[in-house]
């Protein structure tokens, strides 16, 4: 049988590796307790629920526009101008099913084969494999610890080569935590003031989820020509927990709206009719603000509780982050010990066999461009994330 290069490109996922092992372990009865949620454990609000139920009854069950409805894209806008800042018009927004698809939109229509996109380490998994599908070049730009994992605008100018066509920013960062500040965002921004053809992918989905007194912007906000160049991609799995609801957005340009649009109509037509309009209620009404409010405080208690029950291991090292509901874990330290004669040289080893001897699943960062780490999630609750991290200090603390 043939399988075409462009798939054989593709590489597998350790994330869903370790979380197939994980439900295995649980299915067969077994105490598991898994930090590899990549998303909120908190049900999608009643109203918003309400709301599809209604769009059911109305018989809102028909094709929409490729781009979405107009009453959505208009509800996007104004989110966008009240909470943001940024002014788009409805012709400027695309809906697709998902941030993800959003994404992959986005680089179809601004990445020819060869073409390089920039991609900060640690990134998330899935956007090199979005280049790869559009026959580009990721380039990994290694950052460092003492930057806290961002890129800086002398690494920027060093990876820029005349086949660079895109750079993809991620803030709140995943798996980092890592949120960038505007005075970070204006500095890179003079590099694209250089460099003219470059695009700038702003991926922007855990906008809503920082603590401790940080602030998010929007990389847009520099300049109406660095904004003409910015693909913004944002939706609502993070915001309102509807992770299975699959709406993502963009905002840019008309032309690069045009053309994602143009591409998603014969790719998928249109997103859910009917999660569409459960979106527009969740942007328009109140209660959806009140509900981000206290998903991010109870998301802030979590985040205090796992960064104070992991400072009580001796061997492992962490990064606190600011942003999102995950927090990277170095086990680099532990490389060359060994649990019952398993010897732990990865980071790969290290979460199976912790997952072998304690039944804690955590997520290996190899595919995510940082090989000395685990990834945790605190989307789980106060409970598990106390009994989970005592058995990994346990484990971790234990390897001789």
């Amino acid at each position: 049988m043939k399988i075409s290069e462009r798939a054989k490109r593709i590489a597998p996922s350790l994330t869903l590796e370790i979380t197939a092992k994980a439900n295995k372990l649980k299915a067969d009865g077994e105490d598991v307790i898994s930090f590899g949620a990549g998303e909120p454990d908190f049900n999608t609000p009643d109203f918003i629920i309400e709301a599809a139920d209604v769009a059911l009854k109305e018989g809102m069950t028909r094709y929409t526009p490729a781009a979405g409805t107009m009453t959505l894209r208009r509800a996007i806008a104004g989110k966008l101008e009240r909470e943001n800042g940024l002014r788009y018009s409805p012709e400027e927004i695309v809906v697709s099913n998902g941030a993800k698809h959003s994404l992959h939109n986005a680089i179809q229509v601004i990445v020819d084969p060869g073409e390089e996109v920039i991609i900060p380490a640690p990134y998330w998994l899935t956007y090199p494999e979005l280049v790869k599908l559009a026959d580009g070049v990721p380039v990994i730009v290694e950052t460092k610890k003492e930057n806290d994992f961002k890129l800086t605008a002398k690494e920027l100018e060093k990876a820029i080569t005349s086949k660079t066509r895109a750079v993809i920013l991620n803030s709140p960062n995943n798996p980092t935590g890592a949120v960038y500040s505007k005075e970070e965002f204006a500095s890179l921004a003079k590099v694209f003031e250089k460099h003219k053809d470059i695009y700038i992918i702003s991926d922007e989905i855990y906008e809503n989820l920082v603590y401790d007194g940080a602030e998010t912007a929007s990389f847009a906000l520099y300049s109406d020509e660095i904004r003409n160049r910015t693909i913004l991609v944002n939706g609502v799995s993070k915001t309102f927990s509807m992770t299975g609801w699959r709406i993502g957005y963009t905002a840019s340009n008309k032309e690069l709206a045009k053309a994602m649009s143009s591409m998603q109509s014969h790719m998928t037509s249109n997103p859910n009719s009917i999660a569409q309009y459960a979106t527009e209620i969740a942007f328009n009404d109140i209660r959806g603000e009140k509900f981000v409010q206290g998903m991010q405080t109870e998301f802030g208690e979590r985040r205090k509780l796992i960064i104070e029950e992991l400072k009580k291991s001796k061997a492992l090292t962490i990064i606190e982050p600011e942003g999102a509901f995950y927090c990277l874990v170095c086990v680099s330290s532990l490389f060359g010990k060994s649990a019952d004669g398993v010897v732990i040289d990865s980071a790969k080893k290290f979460a199976e066999t912790l997952l072998e001897k304690e039944k804690v699943a955590v997520i290996p960062c190899e595919s995510f461009g940082a090989p000395d780490y685990i990834r945790l999630s605190y989307a789980i609750s106060p409970r598990d994330i106390e009994r989970g991290v005592k058995r990994l200090v346990r484990f971790a603390d234990g390897l001789k």
